[in-house]
């Protein structure tokens, strides 16, 4: 930018000021913030006026406070150059920056309250995790969420800067880009559902359809599924069948009730250990998608899918929520939710063979994490793809942990 041109974006930069309107403050911000603003050839009271334009122009909250008292404190050192240097005005401004200081602290005060010396300490709750792919499930497909989720939802320098400000009367202007700022990743509760959990997701793209089209290519099984019963089928001489024998079943293939899951071959070529069966006469990439397919079952419209994956937790301080990533029904797809509270007999005799020989289990109970996947209302195909976070996980205290208080009861 030449001194012309930065004196012709100050000049519009006023000219949004005086309009007051809503885009002067993310442009203006901007503009000071550029590493070439002190050399771009503006006189030093242009530099005041913008600088103090700025400040004033931040919403009003102490999380902005920060940016804010930068810009003043940027005017203090400039005005000195100035030709209207004024020192009750330089005093004015400098009692501005200890008001924002003494807010500010107040803000973080309240933010990150002192724990009590008498209040007791919670040591650090302990999840073990069994699993025939260790390595896949509990670092690289960690590692795959974090790159979703920071692609998908990473601000721009531009939204980042919208973020610190907020006209008083704002005016209907959705083309104008500078003001644009509400998207999902600058809301920090939604951002933090999605980064500060444990994720289980798949290494191929897994496929859910209720017609039997384009199926995926390392396998494909049926299921007839409704609320309240559910049964595997298999397709042979145009006709489906019972899966257990060669009994023929007079259904349609355009049945409502049927559900086609398919699987692709491997798309994530860095697993690690693996220690589940895969079976010999095919591929690895094929065998590996097609073991998970065999493991699959229904429970009435869901799909469940089997990741043995065992997690070990003391239930007297500590539950497990289950439920689909807050993402999926992007894919077409709901989650069903779960809270693993406690070992329960829902499992074959073998799961719970030894269990408990081991010094590290006694004390700590163990349960199951499956995905629970149904269509949503209305979708005939949902197709997620490999190494996409279909279930999240979230530690919560246990019941008897917790108690919900009602602040009119507490002493002043």
């Amino acid at each position: 930018m030449t001194p012309e041109e930065a004196r012709a974006h100050y000049n519009f930069l006023l000219t949004l000021c005086i309009r007051k309107a809503e885009s002067f403050g993310p442009m203006a911000f901007a503009f000071v913030k550029d590493q070439k603003f002190p050399t771009i050839g503006l006189t030093p009271e242009e530099q005041f006026n913008l600088f103090v334009a700025v400040a004033e122009a931040f919403t009003e909250e102490p999380k902005r406070y920060s940016h804010k008292m930068e810009c003043l404190q940027k005017a203090t050192e400039i005005l000195p150059t100035t030709r209207f240097f004024d020192p009750d005005l330089l005093r004015q401004i400098r009692q501005e920056i200890q008001r924002l200081k003494a807010e500010s602290e107040l803000y973080l005060a309240a933010m990150k309250p002192e724990r009590s010396d008498l209040e007791p300490t919670t040591a650090t709750s302990r999840i073990i995790i069994e699993t025939d792919m260790p390595d896949y499930f509990l670092s690289i497909a960690q590692q795959r969420a974090a790159a979703y989720y920071q692609d998908k939802y990473r601000l721009t320098k531009e939204s980042k800067i919208a973020q610190h400000f907020s006209s008083p009367t704002r005016r209907f202007e959705p083309n104008t880009l500078a003001v644009h700022k509400e998207f999902p990743g600058a809301c920090t509760p939604f951002v933090a559902s999605r980064t500060n959990a444990w994720h289980v997701m798949l290494p191929f793209d897994l496929k859910i359809s209720r017609t039997p089209d384009d199926p995926l290519d390392a396998g494909l099984r049926i299921w007839y599924a409704k609320i309240g019963y559910s049964f595997p089928l298999r397709y042979e001489m145009g006709r489906l069948c019972s899966y257990y024998d060669d009994q023929v079943l007079d259904i349609e293939m355009t049945d409502p009730s049927l559900l086609f899951v398919s699987v692709s071959p491997l798309k994530e070529q860095d697993l690690g250990k693996v220690d589940r069966a895969v079976a010999s006469d095919v591929p690895f990439e094929i065998g590996l998608p097609r073991a998970f397919l065999e493991n699959t079952n229904t429970l009435g419209p869901y799909v469940q899918v089997s990741c043995n994956i065992k997690a070990w937790f003391d239930a007297t301080a500590v539950s497990l929520l289950i439920q689909g990533a807050p993402d999926l029904h992007e894919y077409g797809l709901q989650g069903g939710a779960g809270l693993l509270t406690r070992t329960y007999a829902s499992e074959k005799t073998a799961a719970y063979a030894g269990v408990g020989s081991q010094p590290w289990q006694r004390g700590l109970s163990f349960n199951f994490i499956n995905l629970h996947l149904q269509l949503l209302p209305g979708a005939a195909t949902a197709i997620v793809p490999a190494n996409t976070p279909i279930f999240s996980v979230y530690p919560a205290l246990a019941r008897g942990k917790d108690q919900l208080t009602d602040a009119r009861t507490l002493g002043a």
